[in-house]
């Protein structure tokens, strides 16, 4: 869709003060919505009102005049039209419960969180749906190469909003688009989580990659048999193909294990250094999503008989203290197969 079409102005929830969190609200705000962003400390909430940016994950980041902060679920939610929920995988359930009973019965919801949950292996508009009891079509994923201080700092980078139900989809699109952050509408709901929980998997590989020194050989090697292995769980879990080719998919993936910005990457050099990770959602760390979803995707992966040998070996290294270069001399020495096996 074009940028001409009208935005009719709409107040909009953002639930999480992370980077991205707060990167979202500031580009809806920007647009002239009334965005209230919300942060579990109530502490932290007023600091981020008062100085009027959030100094902690989003330094140097001015709020719109829009834009506020709260440390109140229900008072974020009031009168929301959008309620895009952009915290950790591990507390979306939990908020989602929180805030179900007030959300508006018409409230479009859109899902920022990257991941899979530990023990169902559910996306995370599917708990949003659960927890909230709107109808699936209102509930939507974003997803894409979106590194949050590149956006922050205005350089141009693209998404895309994926849904069920076209006229929300491309409400979504309305909502979040701007001449420098371009959305995409997109149909398969299910492709684009799958592609942006596991590239977070694949980033934590590659920054073990790069911290070992093996060099663009084996890290061109590791991205393309990341989206293979990708694309073999999603697929049988009836994603559709093109999506593992798409903005969601290997544009994720490029902009996710090349940068020194992710923090998935940060955590595979760590891995490579010998250094403790430390726990995702502690209060001084922001959360690196690939590892819960490292759990989740390997659960998931043997539920539905699906090989997936790099978060296999990368759950070795995370949580079983295998090291990273025996690890990656099993990955290079697997039976010999055709690339394309399980893969059609």
């Amino acid at each position: 869709m074009g940028m001409s079409r009208p935005v009719d102005e709409a107040r909009c929830a953002v639930i999480g003060a992370g980077a991205w969190g707060t990167t979202l609200a500031w580009l809806i705000s920007g647009r002239g919505h009334a965005v209230c962003l919300w942060a579990r400390d109530s502490a932290r909430a007023a600091a981020m009102q008062s100085a009027r940016e959030n100094r902690l994950r989003l330094p140097g980041t001015v709020f719109p005049e829009p834009l506020r902060a709260t440390g109140d679920l229900a008072e974020a939610l009031a009168g929301a039209r959008f309620a895009v929920f952009a915290v950790p995988s591990e507390h979306l359930r939990e908020v989602a419960r929180i805030a179900g009973p007030h959300l508006a019965p018409g409230t479009l919801l859109i899902s920022a969180t990257k991941g899979l949950e530990i023990g169902s292996g559910k996306c995370m508009t599917q708990i949003l749906v659960e927890e909230t009891g709107l109808e699936a079509g209102q509930v939507m994923a974003l997803s894409g190469p979106n590194l949050s201080g590149e956006i922050a700092a205005g350089a141009p980078a693209v998404s895309v909003v994926a849904g069920t139900r076209e006229d929300c989809v491309l409400a979504g699109q309305a909502l979040l688009s701007t001449p420098l952050f371009r959305v995409y509408a997109n149909y398969d709901i299910l492709g684009v989580q799958v592609c942006g929980a596991l590239k977070n998997v694949i980033a934590i590989a590659a920054g073990v990659c790069d911290g070992l020194g093996y060099g663009a050989n084996a890290k061109a090697a590791l991205v393309t048999r990341g989206l293979a292995e990708i694309g073999r769980l999603g697929t049988r879990m009836g994603a559709q193909r093109a999506t593992f080719w798409g903005v969601a998919g290997v544009g994720d993936l490029l902009a996710t294990c090349n940068s020194s910005l992710s923090r998935n990457w940060q955590v595979g050099q760590s891995l490579a250094a010998g250094q403790a990770v430390v726990t995702p959602g502690s209060p001084a760390d922001p959360v690196a999503e690939g590892i819960p979803t490292t759990v989740a995707a390997r659960e998931l992966a043997r539920r539905v008989g699906v090989e997936v040998p790099i978060t296999q070996a990368l759950y070795e290294v995370l949580f079983e203290g295998r090291g990273p270069s025996d690890a990656v001399h099993e990955l290079m020495t697997r039976r010999w197969r055709a690339e394309l096996e399980d893969w059609q």
